[in-house]
């Protein structure tokens, strides 16, 4: 079981977040899993970002979470890491670490590392070997 339920980021641009996390997030089977309106809530407006119904990572608007944070994201396998890094680089990502096996952490420990449009750096890992 997880330790952390949810975290949430706070966007200057959260169009812009939006659609960067909807493109860099897909190859990981993770989407937008529920949408909360200023309407709805008063002055909130964010997406959760989740699997299987479950929002887990939160997107805002509102302004920017500094400092900068790194969040790793669970791949299922070497092919999706693969995945969210050439997605997150089609959709503005800044290379901050190819794909690859980084033994220092363990023998299987394969990443990939991008700073997204406001420089938090994101990551995609498998911990499964080859």
């Amino acid at each position: 079981m997880s330790v952390i339920d949810h975290i949430g980021l706070g966007f200057a641009d959260y169009p812009r977040a939006l659609r960067f996390y909807e493109a860099t997030l897909a190859p990981l089977g993770i989407a937008i899993v529920m949408q909360l309106t200023k309407e709805e809530t008063g002055d909130y407006e964010g997406a959760g970002f989740g699997r299987d119904g479950k929002p887990s990572f939160w997107t805002s608007g509102g302004g920017r979470t500094a400092p900068r944070v790194h969040i790793a994201f669970v791949a299922e396998d070497r092919a999706a890491v693969d995945a969210f890094f050439e997605a997150a680089l089609a959709a503005g990502a800044a290379d901050n670490g190819a794909p690859g096996v980084r033994a220092h952490y363990h023998p299987n420990y394969y990443g990939a590392f991008v700073l997204d449009p406001e420089g938090h750096n994101i990551e995609a890992v498998c911990h499964k070997p080859a």
